[in-house]
């Protein structure tokens, strides 16, 4: 579904006359495959290059060198854009930067409207993507009343109503609280089993990615492991070189097998550790 190939981006800084005057590289060398269906985390400290590399698959940035092809289509030919964001679908951090509308429904319609699909499916499509998301009874609602994890759920549910093969989250629950992180974290799974939805999603939180099929990390603008959850959250002195944690999960079982208990190797879930104490 992803590839890419030897990508680099840099942000250019120009002064008032539009002299180049600094040249910031964000991504260095990347390459890596997404499978159609699978889900990928993408973990990096602020800095790291990772939303840099999310905006890549939308085309919202195209790479300074390098490829990247989005269901067999290149993101620098301007002739196939449509084509790879109805392909890639983007949610944003912040709901509110994406919700357009005064009323739900019409939200989750906006974007099949603007691609000229006939009205008639385009509210079959909407019942469909607000059942998914389990937003079907908010429908007539503002969505200047909903919670924050609401919102980013319609933020999702208007993403499906164009009916992508991809969703690229980009830390789509760094501002909801806890119980809004868990709504959203659980229909992202539910999309990528049931409509086998190809998903990454953006994140800091590592007990996000512990789900994930495949984990990315990325420092410097480079990735510099990947592998299975278990696998990467194996190397938790790597993972604090490069500022981040393991889940916290791990950290308990590391600390009890200290005192003595024993417990298998790399307990990444809750579900892992209760099972392996009982």
């Amino acid at each position: 579904m992803i590839r890419a190939e030897g990508v680099s981006y840099d942000y250019v800084k120009r002064d008032e006359q539009g002299k180049v005057i600094g040249v910031s590289r964000a991504i260095d060398s990347v390459d890596f495959e997404v499978n159609a269906g699978e889900f990928v985390a993408i973990l990096g400290a602020n800095g790291s290059g990772k939303s840099t590399l999310a905006r890549q698959i939308n085309a919202l940035l195209v790479p300074t060198k390098g490829t990247v092809w989005v269901d067999g289509k290149d993101t620098k030919n301007e002739k196939l854009l449509w084509e790879i964001r109805q392909c890639a679908g983007m949610v944003f951090q912040n709901p509110d930067n994406q919700i357009i509308g005064s009323i739900v429904e019409e939200d989750v319609a906006f974007g099949p409207e603007n691609i000229g699909i006939p009205t008639e499916e385009i509210w079959t499509r909407v019942d469909e993507s607000l059942n998914s998301v389990k937003m079907i009874g908010e429908r007539d609602k503002s969505p200047n009343h909903l919670s924050g994890g609401q919102k980013q759920r319609v933020a999702i549910a208007g993403v499906l109503a164009m009916e992508p093969k991809c969703i690229v989250l980009d830390e789509p629950t760094a501002m909801l609280d806890p119980i809004g992180r868990k709504e959203v974290l659980m229909t992202v799974r539910t999309l990528q089993k049931e409509k086998n939805v190809t998903v990454l999603l953006i994140t800091h939180f590592m007990e996000e990615a512990t789900c994930a099929d495949k984990i990315l990390v990325m420092n410097e603008g480079k990735i510099v492991l990947a592998g299975s959850p278990k696998e990467v959250f194996s190397h938790a002195a790597d993972m604090k070189n490069w500022h981040l944690d393991v889940p916290q999960v791990t950290l308990v079982a590391e600390a009890l097998k200290e005192y003595g208990i024993i417990l298998p190797d790399n307990i990444i879930e809750i579900n892992e550790l209760a099972e392996a104490l009982c």
